[in-house]
C-alpha cells in the first residue's frame, strides 16, 4: 500500500523552475529520502507533500487519498523543520502536548501520550525544561516527539540533523532509524548528506535542478551510478574520460574488446573505479595475468595521504591519475616515485555517460 504518491508535480517561483515534473511513490512503512545539493528542489518537494506549498501542476496522494486541496493540518502528516521550530516559552511537555491541545484531547490522554513519547525518544526527566536548556540532540528529539504526537500517517523531515555537530549527528541518526523501525511510520526525509541518506534509507531519490535523476535502493545506487554527475555527487573518485572506438573501449589509455565488459553504453564518456577496488603490487602476480577477471596496468606512485586506518595512494598511468585505498600498515611498503602494477576486476569498472 502506498504511503505517499507524487504525480508529475511542477513548481515555479517566478522564472525559476524549482520542481520539474517529479513523480515517485513511497510505500507504507518505507524510509524514503530525497537527496541532492542545495537548490535542487528537494525541500520544495517535501513542502508540497506537506501542503506548505501548492504545486502549479501535479497531484499528491497520502494513504491513497488526493490531498491537493487539503491544508497541512488535514493531511495526517508530522513535519520536523530544519531548525526544529520549538516554542521557546513552552516546556518540553507543553511543546509535545501542543498538537494534542489543538485537537482538544482530554488532559488524561495528553499526559498518557506525552509520557509514552518521552520514553520512546529517551527524554524522561526533561519534561519541565525549556528548549534553551536542551542540547541540540535533545531539541531534535523533542521536535520528533511533537511531530509524532499528531499520530501522523507520514513523517516528513527537512534536514533535521544539519544543525548538530558530527558526533551527535551520528548518534541521533542511529536513534532516528531505530525510531522509524519501532513505529513503522512512513517517512520522507530530505538531506544533502550522502552518509545520512545511505545509512537511513530504504530507497533514495537523487535530485538535481528540479528533477529526479536516479531512484534506487542505497546499495544499487552506490554500486551502479549511471552518470559522471551522479558518481561525483556520490563522492566517487577516479572519474576519467573514456570512449568506445571501433568495438573497443578505452580505459586509462589502453583499449580492450567491448565484449569483455558488461553493459558498455555507446555514448560512453567516462569510467570510474572505486579506490578500494584498485589493487597495487610491486611484482606482477602470475595468477592475475592468467585470469580473465582483471585488467592490468603499470604506473608510478606519485603521492600518498594518510587517513588513519587506510591510506590513499596516488598513481599515474599513461598520463591519468588514479587513487588506490589500502590499509595503512601496507602503505609503508610503497615509496614515492616507484613503479607499481595496478590491477582491477573488470566488474569493478563502471561506465558512465556525461
Amino acid at each position: 500500500m502506498e504511503g505517499v504518491k507524487v504525480v508529475n508535480i511542477t513548481k515555479k517561483f517566478g522564472n525559476v523552475v524549482a520542481v520539474n515534473s517529479v513523480s515517485f511513490s513511497v510505500e507504507k512503512g518505507e524510509f524514503f529520502t530525497l537527496l541532492g545539493p542545495s537548490g535542487c528542489g528537494k525541500t520544495t518537494t517535501l513542502r508540497i507533500i506537506a501542503g506548505f506549498e501548492r504545486p502549479d501542476t501535479g497531484e499528491v496522494y497520502i494513504g491513497g487519498k488526493l490531498v491537493n486541496e487539503y491544508p497541512p493540518e488535514k493531511r495526517k502528516i508530522g513535519f520536523v523543520f530544519q531548525n526544529y521550530a520549538l516554542f521557546p516559552h513552552l516546556t518540553v511537555f507543553e511543546n509535545i502536548a501542543f498538537p494534542m491541545r489543538i485537537k482538544r484531547m482530554s488532559e488524561d490522554k495528553i499526559r498518557e501520550k506525552v509520557k509514552s513519547l518521552l520514553e520512546l525518544l529517551k527524554l524522561e526527566g526533561l519534561e519541565n525544561r525549556y528548549p534553551r536548556q536542551l542540547s541540540g540532540g535533545q531539541q531534535q528529539r523533542v521536535a520528533l516527539a511533537r511531530a509524532l504526537a499528531r499520530d501522523p500517517e507520514v513523517l516528513l523531515l527537512d534536514e533535521p540533523l544539519s544543525n548538530l555537530d558530527a558526533l551527535i549527528r551520528m548518534e541521533v541518526r542511529r536513534e532516528l532509524k531505530n525510531l522509524q523501525r519501532k513505529t513503522g511510520i512512513t517517512t520522507v526525509y530530505v538531506t544533502h548528506d550522502q552518509d545520512e541518506a545511505f545509512s537511513l534509507s530504504d530507497r533514495i531519490a537523487v535530485m538535481d535542478r528540479g528533477r529526479i535523476i536516479a531512484l534506487d535502493a542505497p546499495s544499487n545506487l552506490f554500486e551502479n551510478p549511471k552518470s559522471a554527475w551522479l558518481a561525483r555527487f556520490l563522492r566517487y573518485k577516479n572519474i576519467v574520460e573514456s570512449r568506445v572506438v571501433n568495438g573497443e573501449v578505452e580505459i586509462l589509455g589502453r583499449r580492450f574488446r567491448i565484449d569483455e565488459f558488461p553493459s558498455v553504453p555507446r555514448d560512453l564518456k567516462f569510467i570510474t573505479i572505486r579506490p578500494d577496488a584498485i589493487h597495487i603490487s610491486k611484482q606482477i602476480d602470475e595468477g592475475i595475468i592468467k585470469s580473465s577477471e582483471y585488467v592490468i596496468f603499470k604506473g608510478k606512485m606519485r603521492d600518498k595521504l594518510f587517513y588513519g586506518h587506510f591510506t590513499e595512494i596516488y598513481i599515474t598511468i599513461d598520463g591519468y591519475e588514479v587513487i588506490s585505498m589500502i590499509p595503512t600498515e601496507e602503505s609503508e611498503y610503497y615509496k614515492l616515485g616507484e613503479d607499481v602494477y595496478v590491477y582491477v576486476k573488470k566488474r569493478d569498472v563502471k561506465f558512465l555517460v556525461a
